[in-house]
Protein backbone atom coordinates (compact mmCIF):
# COMPACT_ATOMS: atom_id res chain seq x y z
CA UNK A 1 0.00 0.00 0.00
CA UNK A 2 3.06 2.66 0.95
CA UNK A 3 4.54 1.48 -2.55
CA UNK A 4 1.60 3.33 -4.23
CA UNK A 5 1.18 6.42 -1.94
CA UNK A 6 4.11 7.97 0.11
CA UNK A 7 3.58 11.20 2.18
CA UNK A 8 6.96 12.70 2.71
CA UNK A 9 9.31 9.69 0.94
CA UNK A 10 8.33 7.61 3.86
CA UNK A 11 8.95 4.08 1.96
CA UNK A 12 8.07 0.64 3.69
CA UNK A 13 10.37 1.04 6.49
CA UNK A 14 8.17 3.92 8.07
CA UNK A 15 4.68 3.40 8.32
CA UNK A 16 3.56 7.02 9.28
CA UNK A 17 5.20 10.26 10.37
CA UNK A 18 4.95 13.19 12.50
CA UNK A 19 4.85 16.85 12.24
CA UNK A 20 5.49 19.03 14.99
CA UNK A 21 3.61 21.98 14.79
CA UNK A 22 2.59 25.32 16.37
CA UNK A 23 -1.28 25.90 17.54
CA UNK A 24 -3.30 28.16 16.04
CA UNK A 25 -0.70 27.98 11.94
CA UNK A 26 -1.06 26.54 9.34
CA UNK A 27 0.62 23.28 7.94
CA UNK A 28 0.77 22.05 4.46
CA UNK A 29 1.64 18.39 3.65
CA UNK A 30 2.55 17.27 0.25
CA UNK A 31 1.46 13.63 -0.74
CA UNK A 32 3.05 11.19 -3.84
CA UNK A 33 1.39 9.18 -5.60
CA UNK A 34 2.18 6.90 -8.88
CA UNK A 35 1.33 8.36 -12.86
CA UNK A 36 -1.52 5.85 -13.20
CA UNK A 37 -3.95 7.75 -10.52
CA UNK A 38 -3.13 11.88 -11.81
CA UNK A 39 -6.92 11.55 -12.56
CA UNK A 40 -8.26 10.12 -9.48
CA UNK A 41 -10.10 11.73 -6.86
CA UNK A 42 -7.56 12.79 -3.57
CA UNK A 43 -8.67 13.49 -0.32
CA UNK A 44 -7.95 14.10 3.28
CA UNK A 45 -9.61 11.83 5.90
CA UNK A 46 -9.10 12.76 9.75
CA UNK A 47 -8.88 10.39 12.23
CA UNK A 48 -6.84 7.50 14.06
CA UNK A 49 -8.32 4.95 13.09
CA UNK A 50 -9.15 4.31 9.12
CA UNK A 51 -12.21 2.60 9.36
CA UNK A 52 -13.73 5.32 11.49
CA UNK A 53 -12.09 8.35 9.69
CA UNK A 54 -14.05 11.59 7.81
CA UNK A 55 -13.56 13.13 5.12
CA UNK A 56 -12.17 16.63 5.34
CA UNK A 57 -11.52 17.57 1.87
CA UNK A 58 -11.10 16.02 -1.56
CA UNK A 59 -9.84 17.54 -4.48
CA UNK A 60 -13.63 17.51 -6.27
CA UNK A 61 -15.33 19.49 -3.22
CA UNK A 62 -14.21 22.55 -1.70
CA UNK A 63 -14.15 22.83 1.83
CA UNK A 64 -16.32 25.53 2.68
CA UNK A 65 -15.07 26.39 6.52
CA UNK A 66 -12.01 27.28 4.85
CA UNK A 67 -10.31 24.78 7.83
CA UNK A 68 -8.86 22.53 5.07
CA UNK A 69 -7.62 23.39 1.49
CA UNK A 70 -6.39 20.85 -1.24
CA UNK A 71 -4.13 21.44 -4.87
CA UNK A 72 -3.40 18.22 -7.10
CA UNK A 73 -0.19 18.74 -9.15
CA UNK A 74 -1.02 16.26 -11.38
CA UNK A 75 2.44 16.94 -13.54
CA UNK A 76 4.68 16.54 -10.63
CA UNK A 77 2.15 13.81 -9.19
CA UNK A 78 1.63 15.28 -5.81
CA UNK A 79 -1.57 16.61 -3.72
CA UNK A 80 -1.21 19.19 -1.22
CA UNK A 81 -3.45 18.97 1.84
CA UNK A 82 -3.03 22.44 3.81
CA UNK A 83 -4.50 22.70 7.65
CA UNK A 84 -5.31 25.84 9.18
CA UNK A 85 -6.01 27.24 12.77
CA UNK A 86 -4.68 24.07 13.78
CA UNK A 87 -5.44 22.60 17.72
CA UNK A 88 -4.55 19.85 19.76
CA UNK A 89 -7.87 18.43 18.12
CA UNK A 90 -6.33 18.02 14.64
CA UNK A 91 -3.68 15.25 14.98
CA UNK A 92 -4.58 12.33 13.42
CA UNK A 93 -4.72 12.07 9.13
CA UNK A 94 -4.56 10.02 5.88
CA UNK A 95 -3.75 10.86 3.02
CA UNK A 96 -5.93 9.03 0.35
CA UNK A 97 -5.75 8.25 -3.17
CA UNK A 98 -9.86 6.72 -4.10
CA UNK A 99 -9.72 4.05 -6.44
CA UNK A 100 -13.46 3.23 -8.06
CA UNK A 101 -14.77 -0.15 -7.53
CA UNK A 102 -11.63 -0.98 -5.09
CA UNK A 103 -10.21 -0.20 -1.66
CA UNK A 104 -8.62 3.48 -1.23
CA UNK A 105 -4.78 3.89 -1.00
CA UNK A 106 -3.83 5.68 1.93
CA UNK A 107 -1.19 6.69 4.37
CA UNK A 108 -1.09 7.63 8.15
CA UNK A 109 0.90 10.82 9.10
CA UNK A 110 0.53 12.50 13.08
CA UNK A 111 0.46 16.10 13.41
CA UNK A 112 1.86 16.73 17.29
CA UNK A 113 0.45 20.09 18.01
CA UNK A 114 1.91 22.04 21.09
CA UNK A 115 1.26 25.84 22.17
CA UNK A 116 5.24 25.91 22.86
CA UNK A 117 8.16 25.84 20.10
CA UNK A 118 7.46 22.68 17.76
CA UNK A 119 10.33 20.29 18.30
CA UNK A 120 11.28 20.44 14.58
CA UNK A 121 9.99 23.93 12.27
CA UNK A 122 11.69 25.95 9.75
CA UNK A 123 11.41 29.91 9.29
CA UNK A 124 8.98 29.65 6.40
CA UNK A 125 7.75 26.73 4.65
CA UNK A 126 7.44 28.23 1.35
CA UNK A 127 10.28 29.73 0.06
CA UNK A 128 11.62 31.48 -3.42
CA UNK A 129 14.74 31.00 -4.95
CA UNK A 130 16.70 31.89 -7.87
CA UNK A 131 18.06 30.45 -10.96
CA UNK A 132 21.83 30.26 -10.77
CA UNK A 133 21.96 31.45 -7.24
CA UNK A 134 21.69 29.65 -3.50
CA UNK A 135 19.36 29.32 -0.98
CA UNK A 136 19.96 28.58 2.95
CA UNK A 137 17.19 26.93 4.71
CA UNK A 138 17.41 27.25 8.67
CA UNK A 139 15.84 23.56 10.53
CA UNK A 140 15.29 24.10 14.62
CA UNK A 141 15.59 21.37 16.52
CA UNK A 142 15.30 20.73 19.95
CA UNK A 143 17.15 17.55 20.70
CA UNK A 144 20.43 15.99 19.30
CA UNK A 145 20.67 13.54 16.99
CA UNK A 146 21.47 12.83 13.10
CA UNK A 147 19.45 15.44 10.82
CA UNK A 148 18.73 14.80 7.31
CA UNK A 149 17.68 17.25 3.98
CA UNK A 150 15.53 14.78 1.40
CA UNK A 151 13.75 16.05 -2.29
CA UNK A 152 9.79 14.24 -2.16
CA UNK A 153 10.22 11.36 -3.93
CA UNK A 154 13.86 11.63 -4.27
CA UNK A 155 17.74 11.45 -2.48
CA UNK A 156 18.69 12.47 0.74
CA UNK A 157 21.43 14.19 1.94
CA UNK A 158 22.99 13.13 5.50
CA UNK A 159 26.08 13.98 5.78
CA UNK A 160 28.33 17.79 5.28
CA UNK A 161 27.64 18.05 1.31
CA UNK A 162 26.26 16.03 -1.57
CA UNK A 163 23.79 17.16 -4.20
CA UNK A 164 19.90 16.87 -5.61
CA UNK A 165 19.13 16.90 -8.90
CA UNK A 166 21.99 19.05 -9.66
CA UNK A 167 22.13 21.55 -7.37
CA UNK A 168 24.89 20.98 -4.50
CA UNK A 169 23.88 21.17 -0.96
CA UNK A 170 25.80 21.85 1.64
CA UNK A 171 24.78 21.53 5.63
CA UNK A 172 26.28 22.21 9.13
CA UNK A 173 25.01 23.00 12.67
CA UNK A 174 27.69 25.54 13.93
CA UNK A 175 24.64 27.81 15.57
CA UNK A 176 23.05 25.61 18.84
CA UNK A 177 19.95 23.61 17.85
CA UNK A 178 19.82 24.61 14.41
CA UNK A 179 20.65 22.34 11.33
CA UNK A 180 22.12 24.83 8.17
CA UNK A 181 21.06 23.57 4.48
CA UNK A 182 22.57 25.88 1.65
CA UNK A 183 21.52 24.69 -1.93
CA UNK A 184 23.29 26.03 -4.50
CA UNK A 185 23.42 26.60 -8.74
CA UNK A 186 19.92 26.51 -8.56
CA UNK A 187 17.68 25.68 -11.74
CA UNK A 188 13.92 25.95 -12.63
CA UNK A 189 13.91 21.98 -11.61
CA UNK A 190 14.86 22.12 -8.48
CA UNK A 191 11.88 23.71 -7.82
CA UNK A 192 9.39 21.09 -5.70
CA UNK A 193 8.71 20.03 -2.36
CA UNK A 194 11.90 19.03 0.42
CA UNK A 195 11.72 18.00 3.86
CA UNK A 196 14.11 18.30 7.12
CA UNK A 197 14.10 15.07 9.03
CA UNK A 198 15.62 14.08 12.77
CA UNK A 199 14.04 10.40 13.11
CA UNK A 200 10.38 9.77 12.78
CA UNK A 201 9.63 13.65 13.08
CA UNK A 202 10.00 15.67 9.72
CA UNK A 203 8.73 19.27 8.25
CA UNK A 204 8.40 20.01 4.72
CA UNK A 205 9.18 23.04 2.96
CA UNK A 206 8.26 23.92 -0.21
CA UNK A 207 11.06 25.79 -2.56
CA UNK A 208 9.87 27.96 -5.56
CA UNK A 209 13.15 28.13 -7.97
CA UNK A 210 12.45 31.02 -10.55
CA UNK A 211 14.14 33.89 -12.74
CA UNK A 212 15.23 37.01 -10.69
CA UNK A 213 13.00 39.94 -11.09
CA UNK A 214 14.72 42.75 -13.05
CA UNK A 215 14.82 46.03 -10.55
CA UNK A 216 15.14 49.72 -10.85
CA UNK A 217 18.38 49.39 -9.58
CA UNK A 218 19.70 47.22 -12.22
CA UNK A 219 18.12 49.71 -14.69
CA UNK A 220 20.03 52.67 -13.27
CA UNK A 221 23.38 50.32 -13.42
CA UNK A 222 22.64 49.31 -16.98
CA UNK A 223 22.05 52.92 -18.40
CA UNK A 224 25.49 53.94 -16.65
CA UNK A 225 27.40 50.85 -17.78
CA UNK A 226 26.21 51.50 -21.79
CA UNK A 227 26.70 55.66 -21.53
CA UNK A 228 30.35 54.82 -20.25
CA UNK A 229 30.81 52.78 -22.79
CA UNK A 230 30.30 54.80 -25.48
CA UNK A 231 31.93 58.03 -23.73
CA UNK A 232 34.87 56.78 -21.36
CA UNK A 233 36.37 59.93 -21.45
CA UNK A 234 33.15 62.28 -19.81
CA UNK A 235 32.63 61.36 -15.98
CA UNK A 236 28.64 61.26 -15.65
CA UNK A 237 26.71 58.61 -14.67
CA UNK A 238 23.17 58.27 -16.29
CA UNK A 239 21.41 59.11 -19.58
CA UNK A 240 19.88 62.39 -18.17
CA UNK A 241 23.40 63.77 -17.67
CA UNK A 242 24.19 63.16 -21.13
CA UNK A 243 21.65 64.89 -22.27
CA UNK A 244 21.87 67.91 -20.17
CA UNK A 245 25.73 68.23 -21.85
CA UNK A 246 24.54 68.19 -25.21
CA UNK A 247 22.67 70.26 -24.48
CA UNK A 248 24.79 72.77 -22.89
CA UNK A 249 27.39 71.88 -25.70
CA UNK A 250 24.64 73.28 -28.19
CA UNK A 251 23.82 76.43 -26.64
CA UNK A 252 27.73 77.92 -26.22
CA UNK A 253 28.18 76.63 -29.87
CA UNK A 254 25.54 79.27 -30.76
CA UNK A 255 26.89 81.48 -28.38
CA UNK A 256 30.24 81.21 -30.52
CA UNK A 257 28.36 81.55 -33.58
CA UNK A 258 26.80 84.86 -32.53
CA UNK A 259 29.81 85.94 -31.46
CA UNK A 260 31.65 84.95 -34.91
CA UNK A 261 29.59 86.98 -36.79
CA UNK A 262 29.21 89.99 -34.42
CA UNK A 263 33.33 90.20 -35.06
CA UNK A 264 32.92 89.39 -38.74
CA UNK A 265 30.11 91.87 -39.38
CA UNK A 266 32.09 94.65 -37.38
CA UNK A 267 35.35 93.89 -39.15
CA UNK A 268 33.91 94.04 -42.53
CA UNK A 269 32.27 97.58 -42.27
CA UNK A 270 35.21 98.36 -40.40
CA UNK A 271 36.88 98.65 -43.86
CA UNK A 272 34.85 101.03 -45.78
CA UNK A 273 36.12 103.63 -43.36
Amino acid sequence: MAAHLIILLLFSVLKGCEVSVKAGKSISIPCLYESQYKNHVKYLCEGYDWTFCKYAVKTNEADPSGKYLISDDKKLKIFTVTINQLTNENTNYWCVVEINKGEDYKQYFQLSVTSGTPSLYVDHQRITGYIGESITIRCHHSNSGEMKWCRLGRNCVTGSSGSIDGAAVTTHMRDPNVFTVTMSGLKSENSGWYWCAKGDIQIPVYLNVTVKPITSEYCKISNKIQVYEFFPFLHFTTVRDIRMIIVTVLYVLIWIVIVVLFIWFILRHSEYY
